[in-house]
């Protein structure tokens, strides 16, 4: 029996080897060789995702708070730039193809999200409970309160 965090785990790597091919045949100047370079290059992104983008965002937390969070894009596209500079089976040309293929694997792995139910978050609006008791559990997922 697989634990939920191994499925977790293979979901999103999944989600982001689709997403990361998508970008590699709508970006020019992004490329890979074959099917274990481009598993390769999604693994290292989420590698890359999970350690050294909390990193970036707290370091350029000015620049973020100032360009409203546009500058995610920027350290999206300076990581999947990275990543193809350190695979040999995966390659990207440019910043600027790394910037929209950061756009695009984005966009695809929210598309797929949504359609999956993957990580959805309920809203449920309460009406005056009192006391500081929790809400009664929703099962599965985020709440928020309103």
């Amino acid at each position: 029996m697989i634990s939920p965090e191994v499925k977790k785990f293979f979901q999103r790597w999944t989600i982001t080897t689709l997403a990361v091919a998508v970008a590699a045949n709508v970006v020019n100047g992004i490329r890979y060789d074959d099917w274990m370079g481009l598993l390769t290059a999604s693994l290292l992104l989420g590698i890359l995702n999970a350690f050294l983008r909390p990193l970036l965002l707290i370091l350029s937390l000015p620049l973020l708070v100032f360009s409203l969070g546009l500058f995610t894009f920027v350290i999206n596209a300076f990581l999947l730039f990275l990543v193809g500079n350190i695979l040999q089976s995966f390659r990207v040309a440019t910043f600027g193809a790394a910037f929209w293929g950061g756009v695009v694997i984005s966009l695809v792995s929210l598309a797929v999200n949504i359609m999956l139910g993957i990580d959805r978050v309920k809203v449920r609006r309460t009406s005056g409970r009192k006391g500081g008791s929790p809400p009664p559990s929703a099962g599965g997922g985020p709440v928020i309160d309103v």
